[in-house]
């Protein structure tokens, strides 16, 4: 069982990015975009390049593009920071805003249709394992 887990982890991940990026394919955005969005609002509008970068754990380099993407979109904007000038701070658009309405509508229909005839109860107990989990990873550090 214990060795089926991490595994069984993956599936699950896989499978609903597939998913959800077959919902989304109408909208024009690549899975690694619409992910750096849906980072950029939880992470909070504001965030720098290199906020945003470390909160996806991904390199600064990787994110430009990304960015430059979305930005070419017209679905974010950088703005001067105005503590440092070399840095910008990224916010949606009206546009982008408008798109992860959408995304995020989708994305509740999915989580409905893949969570079916699971209980509260058990999705807390899943939620606490994966919090566990991830404290133990922070160990290996």
């Amino acid at each position: 069982m214990r060795d089926e887990f991490p595994f069984a982890v993956a599936r699950v991940t896989r499978r609903w990015r597939k998913l959800l990026d077959e919902r989304l394919k109408d909208l024009g955005v690549t899975q690694a975009r619409w992910t750096t969005m849906v980072y950029l609002q939880q992470g909070g509008e504001g965030l720098t390049q290199r906020e945003l970068a470390r909160l996806m754990a991904i390199e600064n380099p990787t994110l430009v593009r990304l960015l430059d993407s979305l930005e070419q979109q017209n679905l974010i904007e950088r703005r001067p920071c105005p503590n440092d000038r070399r840095a910008r701070r990224l916010h949606l658009t009206a546009a982008g805003t408008s798109f992860m309405n959408v995304l995020n509508e989708r994305a509740a229909q999915l989580r409905e249709e893949m969570l079916e005839g699971i209980s509260d109860e058990a999705m807390a107990d899943a939620i606490k394992i994966f919090h566990r989990i991830l404290d133990n990873a922070e160990k290996q550090r």
